[in-house]
C-alpha cells in the first residue's frame, strides 16, 4: 500500500470512525445510568434517518441535491426523530422496568428493559420495512459537505484523493463529540449524571431526579445517533436492516474505548473506522471483511472485559 493509498484510508476511516464514535457515546452514556447496553440503538440511528427522509422526500428517496431549506429541514427532522425514538424506547420499553432509584435492583429488571428495548428496536425496523420496500436506498446529504469544492475531492500528497466531505465529517463530529463530553464534565446536568453512575441510590437520596437524567441521557444518546446517521448515510446506501450491523460496531468501539467511559467510546469509534477503512483498502483482506472484522474486534474486547483495551495501572491486591 502506497502512502498516498495509506493516507486517504485514514482519512476517510477517520470520517466513518466521526460517525462510530457518536453512536458509540450514546451507548456509554446510557450505559453510566443504567449499568445495561442499550442493543435497540443502531435501529433507532436507521429509524432516524429514514423518518426524516420519509417527511421530507416522501418513501422514494434519491440522492438528488437539495435546496437550503429542505436541506435544513432534514437534518433537523433527523435530529430530532433521533432523539424521539430514543425518548420514546426509555418511556415505554425501560422506565417500566428500573426502580425508584433509577438503577436495576435485580436480574429480572435487567432481562425485561433488555427484551423490551430489543423489540422496540425491532418494531420500528419492522414497520420502516413495510413503508421502505427496497433492500437500500440513496440518501441525500443535507448537510452539503460535498460542495465545500468545485470537483468535490482534494489530491493528497502520494496520489491518493479524499472526498471534502469526508473532512467535513471529521470536524463536525470531532467537534460535536468533544462539546458534549466537556458539557457533561462542566454542566450541574452532566456532575448529577455522574453522581446517579456512581451511586443511584445515594443520588436519589439526595433529591436529584434520577429517572429524568435518565431520559435525558436517552435523549442527547439519540440525538447524537440521528447525527451520526447524517453523517454516514451519504456515503452509502442505506436499508432499513442496517442498525444491526452499525449497532454491533459502535458497541464495539465503545467496549475499545472503555464501555461507560464517553471520551473512550469517540477514541474507540475513531479507531475502528480507521481500522475498517484499512481493511476495505487492503490488498489481503478486501471490502468483504469490513463487517467481519469488527465484529471480531468486538468479540475480542468482550473477552478483555468492559475496560476495553486500557491498561489497568495498579493490579487490585485481592
Amino acid at each position: 500500500m502506497s502512502g498516498g493509498v495509506a493516507l486517504q484510508a485514514f482519512l476517510s476511516g477517520l470520517a466513518l470512525g466521526a460517525a462510530y464514535g457518536l453512536i458509540a457515546m450514546g451507548f456509554s452514556l446510557v450505559y453510566r445510568l443504567t449499568r445495561v447496553i442499550a442493543f435497540a440503538h443502531g435501529d433507532l440511528v436507521i429509524g432516524g434517518v429514514f423518518i426524516g427522509v420519509l417527511m421530507v422526500l416522501g418513501s422514494t428517496p434519491v440522492a438528488a441535491a437539495l435546496d437550503v431549506a429542505p436541506s435544513v429541514g432534514l437534518a433537523v427532522l433527523v435530529i430530532a426523530a433521533g432523539a424521539a425514538l430514543s425518548a420514546g424506547v426509555y418511556l415505554i420499553a425501560v422506565r417500566p422496568f428500573l426502580p425508584a432509584a433509577g438503577h436495576q435492583s435485580n436480574r429480572g429488571d435487567v432481562l425485561g428493559w433488555v427484551a423490551g428495548g430489543l423489540a422496540a428496536g425491532l418494531l420500528v425496523r419492522e414497520v420502516l420495512g413495510l413503508v421502505l420496500t427496497q433492500d437500500a436506498y440513496a440518501v441525500p446529504d443535507p448537510l452539503r459537505l460535498g460542495r465545500l469544492t468545485p470537483s468535490g475531492v482534494l489530491q493528497l500528497p502520494g496520489g491518493g484523493t479524499v472526498a471534502v466531505r469526508a473532512l467535513g465529517v471529521i470536524g463536525i463530529g470531532l467537534a460535536v463529540g468533544i462539546l458534549v463530553e466537556r458539557l457533561l464534565v462542566v454542566t450541574r446536568t452532566g456532575t448529577a449524571m455522574k453522581a446517579v453512575s456512581e451511586d443511584p441510590t445515594a443520588a436519589a437520596l439526595l433529591g436529584l431526579p434520577v429517572r429524568r437524567l435518565v431520559l435525558i441521557a436517552f435523549v442527547v444518546a439519540g440525538a447524537l445517533g440521528g447525527l451520526a446517521g447524517l453523517l454516514i448515510s451519504p456515503d452509502r446506501s442505506l436499508g432499513v436492516d442496517d442498525g444491526v450491523i452499525l449497532g454491533l460496531k459502535a458497541i464495539a468501539a465503545a467496549l475499545l474505548g472503555g464501555l461507560g467511559s464517553v471520551r473512550g467510546a469517540l477514541a474507540g469509534g475513531l479507531a475502528l473506522g480507521v481500522i475498517e477503512s484499512f481493511i476495505v483498502a487492503s490488498s489481503v483482506l478486501g471490502p468483504r471483511y469490513a463487517d467481519v472484522v469488527p465484529l471480531a474486534i468486538l468479540l475480542i474486547v468482550l473477552a478483555l472485559g468492559r475496560q476495553g483495551l486500557r491498561l489497568r495501572l495498579r493490579e487490585d491486591p485481592e
